[in-house]
């Protein structure tokens, strides 16, 4: 009988600020977490990761390489950061190349659910639960849908 290759989800080589809390089992390998940030059970972060101090990235999240997350952000549970966008037809299989960044401004909530492909994000921006971020946002303001939209507010 054949063996897999077994890895184990683990905390290693991170660089945390102060008073940082974690919630096992999470992988966080190579990533760098600011102070008083929160990381809650079954995330991954991976290497290259910036994420400012005070944001709390919920359970379930994925947050890939190529990512920055400002400063008092919410990452709400199961987001989905992306940085392969098929350009080639298909998964750049490992071609790092071919990856596109993400960066999110300061006080960012993220809904959970959400999907967030490689774009930037200026501060001062909510992200309805399940939405799917395809665009630049360049306008604080809350944002819904697939694609992720503007939704304008009645005064």
């Amino acid at each position: 009988m054949n063996r897999p290759e077994v890895h184990q989800a683990s905390v290693r080589d991170v660089a945390f600020g102060e008073r940082v809390k974690i919630v096992e089992p999470c992988n966080l390998y190579g990533c760098k977490l600011g102070d008083d940030c929160f990381v809650g059970p079954f995330t991954e972060i991976q290497k290259g990761v910036i994420v400012g101090a005070r944001t709390r990235v919920q359970s379930h999240a994925f947050v890939c390489e190529l990512v920055t997350i400002g400063e008092d952000c919410f990452i709400g549970h199961g987001v989905m950061f992306v940085n392969d966008t098929f350009s080639s037809g298909g998964p750049a299989r490992g071609r790092k190349e071919l990856w596109r960044e993400t960066v999110i401004g300061n006080r960012v909530s993220i809904g959970s659910n959400a999907t967030i492909m490689p774009v930037r994000i200026v501060d001062d921006v909510v992200i309805g639960a399940g939405s799917v971020v395809t665009k630049d946002i360049t306008t604080p303001g809350t944002y819904a849908g697939n694609p992720a939209r503007r939704l304008l507010t009645s005064q």
